[in-house]
């Protein structure tokens, strides 16, 4: 028998018994569609929060005030309040070299009034470096200027959501509104950025210079700062640059050999490594329980493909008997059981590519389907059916042209 034929036999015993061959095929194609939805919001996911990762800021790291000990007590991360504004300049003075722009940060919320409409939303007081730090435009009227922030002058520009809320019907450059009762006039809106990976909506903010929001809006007369924003001229540079802030720092903040930091550094690699390393688990993980799918299917195939070669044994002595060589019998039954498992393994990556689309559709998530991974699955399958169907195969090759002749 030659291959042609031996797969045209093959596909006439499948569909022979159509019903029977869609339910032995059916747990194929719920593991393939399985695997294919879940790689695809996986791989969706993962894009959507890179991307919203490097929207904070191109080769960010980020510093904080860091823990503090004394007496023996060791207070929590943020108990320290040595990080100034001062400590920022110094960065982008003395490490010019790999700092492209830093900007101090502090953070307060108020309710905000224009007219009768009100907001409540969060205020940030940063510097005018703000913008290149965390490459994000003003998409309408201009940033505050080095007057501003020198003199502690009461304007802000304003996020796409405040915005919308406190200027529904009329352009909000050059208006002004209350914050703490107090009045500060819009300078621009800055384009959109949608919401970050926590869900949090990054346009829903206030932007001011960072000595208005310490001296008008906290009444502070201290130059301490919840942050510092270090923007990097290349990625490569983090490691580096964090070995120079760290020195510099300890430095400025005259700390000993023994003490520890009273400051922490955070790099967006840090972030992206962990939240890639947790999405690779979770698409892992469901990847496997789907895989359990897989394995029943191609236990059904063998239970199904055993089944088959008792119901034709009269048909193996045959075949035998007219010149079918055990090998050929051995193809054949191995052909089917590959040509079911490639039908499921096909069904299935439709149905898995529909499912993905449907699911982000309805949850407004990325769906990211490549080549490769139906490719994998639908090679997947066609190895499953070559794994559970050899062992019914070589028991039809291993059949007595006699007894099979014989057999009612």
């Amino acid at each position: 028998m030659n291959l042609w034929m031996i797969l045209k036999v093959a596909l006439r015993a499948i569909f022979r018994n159509k019903t029977r061959s869609l339910l032995t095929a059916l747990g194929i194609i719920v593991g393939i569609a399985a695997v294919i939805a879940v790689v695809a919001i996986g791989q969706g996911a993962t894009t959507m929060m890179m991307k919203e990762i490097n929207s904070i800021g191109n080769n960010l790291i980020m510093v904080f005030p860091g823990s503090r000990t004394q007496g023996g007590v060791h207070a929590g991360s943020g108990a320290s309040q040595t990080l100034t504004a001062e400590d920022g300049a110094a960065i982008a003075r003395d490490i010019a070299h790999l700092v492209k722009a830093v900007s101090p940060m502090v953070r307060t919320g108020a309710q905000v009034i224009y007219q009768e409409n009100n907001w409540s939303t969060q205020i940030q007081g940063v510097s005018i470096e703000y913008p290149d730090v965390r490459s994000w435009e003003v998409g309408n009227g201009v940033f505050f200027i080095t007057a501003d922030q020198r003199s502690a002058t009461r304007v802000c520009v304003i996020g796409g959501t405040v915005a919308d809320n406190l200027f529904p019907d009329e352009d909000p450059v050059g208006k002004t509104i209350r914050i703490r009762n107090m009045p500060f006039r819009v300078l621009g809106v800055m384009a959109r950025k949608g919401s970050n990976t926590m869900g949090n909506d990054q346009d829903d903010v206030i932007l001011a210079p960072y000595t208005t929001v310490k001296r008008v809006l906290q009444n502070s007369i201290f130059n301490n700062v919840n942050m510092l924003m270090v923007s990097l001229y290349s990625l490569g540079d983090i490691p580096a640059a964090k070995d120079e802030i760290g020195a510099l720092l300890r430095q400025r903040h005259k700390l000993g050999p023994n003490t520890d930091d009273d400051f922490s550094l955070i790099d967006m690699t840090e972030i992206t490594n962990t939240i890639g390393s947790m999405t690779k688990l979770m698409t892992i993980l469901l990847t496997t329980v789907a895989s359990i799918s897989l394995l029943v299917g191609g236990i059904g195939i063998m239970n199904i493909m055993l089944v088959s070669v008792t119901e034709r044994t009269r048909e193996i002595g045959l075949r035998m008997a007219i010149g079918a060589t055990p090998s050929d019998i051995l193809l054949q039954f191995i052909t089917e059981a590959m040509a079911l498992s490639t039908a499921g393994g096909l069904l299935g990556v439709l149905l898995g590519i529909f499912g993905a689309r449907l699911v982000g559709k309805v949850q407004q998530w990325p769906i990211l389907i490549t080549e490769s991974s139906v490719l994998v699955a639908f090679l997947f399958s066609a190895a499953v059916g070559m794994f559970f169907g050899f062992y019914p195969a070589l028991r039809a090759s291993r059949l007595n042209p006699i007894d099979c002749l014989r057999y009612e």
